[in-house]
């Protein structure tokens, strides 16, 4: 189980499912190409070198490659600190900030910036301090309230919300034990997590009504009284969930989400250990990440063909999950989105999917066959790693690279079938695919990676493609069966233990391209008796051949370097 902990990890600190990094005029953007939008990333030396203060414009869109994303956000500590920046112009694109993502620059420290107590940066609200007025009403001109705007503010009692707003971020108004009154408007589609945790209203018992607290017909949470099955509160429609409201929910079991849900927030079922069964209206088109993550013992969360988007971990570690099928809706599977649902079966993936992010599927040991679509064009490391039951797998014509670990520990993979377009696999690729009996390697394939088919241990024949020049560290190393390989006329480098321990190998033909053999690259061969020699090979690395007891030592050129026990334990000529 070590072996999942730092994937895992990562999933729980993601924000939204950003995961790629790029550079766009300057600027530091994490990028998802699933939703193809960007988010503005620690950029901490902006107008550094600016004398008479910096103004900086965030654009709408950012160009990646041939792929356009949206900028919808700015991360948090973004610009902390960067005293020289001292004005800001945000694209109308913008979604999200956080409150500390422009502290200590110059807009912060800019007294005249705030103005009753309110710190605004081009009509988006980013912080409050104690001199705001009690009953504050936010301006109609506020395009956004950044997460934890007024968070700990023990002035405010009561704060209207403009009916141009649209989203209330995390811990907004967290910790302000003297709030008891917020108007949130119909217009507001979104309600981010902790964001009135700890208020006044809150902390009033008789605001919570069976053991939820509602405002304005938004359900912010959840508590211990909640019944086993939930009902939805019928007198005023739920319009929307909070992020995280049923949160660790252990005692609830069952309940059917209300008619008009668009989305299913962050978390928001997150470790319901009780939870089996959630009817999902076909009003809802987006479950967001860890919507349903760690909920162990769910067995059914139908999604209908309205759903569009999945976020990271949507269903990660949902063990009782038996089958899902997928919208055509959706074209991208998030990160870590089945992460070991370790009881799927059955997976319908939609027709038109195209990216499979990192780890989508890994540790789902009870999948034995799953079939990739044709539109298939990227599938992220780790994806189906530890799939244990896997048998088979058509990979689609299109796909550019097999990223590292994508199946690894596949160990009942029998037959893998590659697509002509494939240039790139990637460390670790099929290690420990222990059943693997033999795979075609495609033509158009120029890089095989670090140990890519390491402990294949029933692989039996393998031929390198014609571009090949380097086969790197450990590539066939404890292929105990591999017995027949054909190396192609490009190979130049043969790196360290490459063929280690390959001990049912008896023939290699070097071709004379082949100049560098490193350490231990055939080590233990135990039967290994011919190999035609390069005519003017360079270098043989330490160990190169140790231990290939079958070997007659052979005459190289005076010339070539020989590493130091390179053919230990060979016979002598």
């Amino acid at each position: 189980m070590k072996k999942y902990l730092s994937l895992l990890i990562t999933i729980l600190c993601l924000t939204p499912t950003f995961a790629d990094e790029a550079i766009y005029n300057d600027l530091y953007y994490s990028i998802d190409l699933i939703a193809r939008t960007a988010e503005v990333a620690q950029n901490p030396r902006v107008g550094t070198n600016a004398k008479d203060g910096f103004t900086l414009a965030i654009p709408a869109e950012i160009v990646v490659g041939q792929k356009t994303y949206r900028v919808i956000g700015v991360a948090e500590n973004a610009f902390k600190g960067c005293k020289n920046l001292t004005e800001v112009v945000l694209p109308e694109t913008m979604e999200y900030m956080s409150r500390n993502a422009f502290e200590g620059t110059g807009l912060w420290l800019n007294k005249e910036n705030w103005k009753d107590g309110v710190l605004f940066i081009d009509s988006c609200l980013i912080a409050t301090d104690k001199t705001i007025h009690p009953r504050y009403v936010v301006p109609a001109s506020t395009r956004l309230i950044a997460a934890g705007a007024f968070q700990g503010n023990k002035t405010v009692t009561r704060v209207e919300l403009p009916s141009t707003l649209t989203r209330i971020d995390n811990d907004v108004f967290r910790d302000c034990k003297n709030l008891t009154k917020v108007i949130i408007p119909t217009s507001v589609n979104w309600i981010g997590q902790d964001a009135f945790l700890n208020t006044g209203i809150w902390l009033n018992d008789k605001k919570w009504k069976k053991g939820a607290l509602y405002i304005d017909g938004c359900l912010i949470a959840v508590n211990k009284n909640a019944p086993a099955k939930f009902v939805f509160k019928d007198k005023v429609p739920t319009r929307l969930l909070a992020a995280g409201a049923f949160r660790q929910a252990k005692q609830v079991k069952s309940l059917a989400l209300p008619e008009g849900i668009r989305t299913i927030p962050v978390a928001c079922f997150y470790q319901c250990a009780a939870l089996t069964e959630v009817i999902i209206p076909t009003s809802v088109e987006r479950v967001e990440r860890l919507a349903f993550a760690e909920c162990e013992l769910l067995k059914a969360a139908t999604l209908s063909t309205n759903v569009s988007f999945l976020g990271t971990g949507v269903f990660s570690r949902c063990r009782s999950l038996k089958q899902q099928t997928l919208s055509n809706r959706i074209k991208g599977l998030p990160t870590a989105c089945f992460f070991l649902c370790t009881g799927l079966t059955t997976i319908q993936l939609p027709k038109d999917l195209e990216v499979i992010g990192d780890g989508a599927f890994a540790g789902c040991s009870a999948i034995r066959e799953i079939t990739i679509p044709a539109s298939v064009t990227t599938i992220k490391q780790a994806a189906f790693k530890g799939c244990s039951h896997l048998q088979k797998i058509a990979l689609p014509e299109g796909l550019y690279a097999i990223e590292d670990e994508t199946f690894r520990n596949c160990i009942s993979l029998e037959r893998v079938t590659l697509p002509n377009t494939l240039f790139r696999i990637g460390k670790n690729a099929f290690s420990n695919c222990q059943e693997l009996f033999t795979i075609r390697l495609t033509d158009n394939i120029h890089r095989i990676e670090a140990e890519a088919f390491m402990d294949c241990r029933k692989l039996y024949e393998i031929v390198l493609p014609p571009h090949l020049r380097v086969l790197d560290q450990g590539t066939f190393a404890t292929c105990f069966n591999l017995t027949k390989v054909t190396l192609n006329e490009e190979l130049t480098t043969i790196s360290d233990g490459a063929f280690f321990q390959c001990r049912q190998l008896k023939e290699i033909i070097l071709p004379d391209s082949v100049k560098t053999i490193g350490e231990d690259a055939f080590m233990e061969c135990k039967n290994l008796r011919n190999v035609r020699w390069p005519a003017d090979i360079r270098s043989i690395g330490s160990n190169a051949f140790r231990d290939c007891e079958s070997l007659r030592q052979p005459m190289l050129p005076q010339e070539a370097i020989i590493g130091k026990n390179a053919f230990k334990g060979c016979k002598k000529q």
